[in-house]
């Protein structure tokens, strides 16, 4: 795994950044998401929390799946909500697919992301690439 961390204390200002190429690693990208909402100042409810680690974990996934097998994550706030942006090297966006109930294949990653979220936006990257930007409420 490959990493650049900025690690984010109690400040609305200092954003964290977060690089991986590994599905291990989003395990870890939940962590930094919860340690991140914790520390804000003041801290968003519980569940808001955990609903943007759930985002945060959806998300890198999603991009080392489906988006070329690197991603970019940067996590920030303001009095109103928890922000992620994931980058990848894909320029095809997320697209909705089937769930597959009984073989294991996924499908539900991106409806839920959308569900849990307060909005979405797919922003093309200059170039190649995309970053999806996501908000949840504090």
């Amino acid at each position: 795994m490959s990493e650049t961390e900025t690690v984010q204390t109690a400040s609305l200002a200092r954003p964290v950044v977060l690089e991986d190429d590994s599905l291990a690693g989003v395990a870890h990208a939940r962590d930094v998401a919860r340690a991140f909402a914790e520390n804000l100042d003041p801290p968003p409810a519980a569940e808001s929390a955990e609903t943007l680690a759930l985002v945060v974990s959806e998300l890198a996934t999603n991009a080392l799946r489906h988006g070329g097998g690197r991603y970019r994550m940067r996590l920030n706030a303001d009095a109103d909500g928890l922000h992620v942006a994931v980058s990848d090297p894909s320029p095809t966006p997320p697209r909705e697919r089937t769930p597959d109930l009984d073989g294991g294949a996924g499908g539900f990653g991106w409806p839920m992301i959308r569900c849990l979220a307060s909005g979405v936006t797919i922003v093309p990257g200059p170039g190649t690439g995309k970053t999806i930007l996501a908000a949840v409420p504090r």
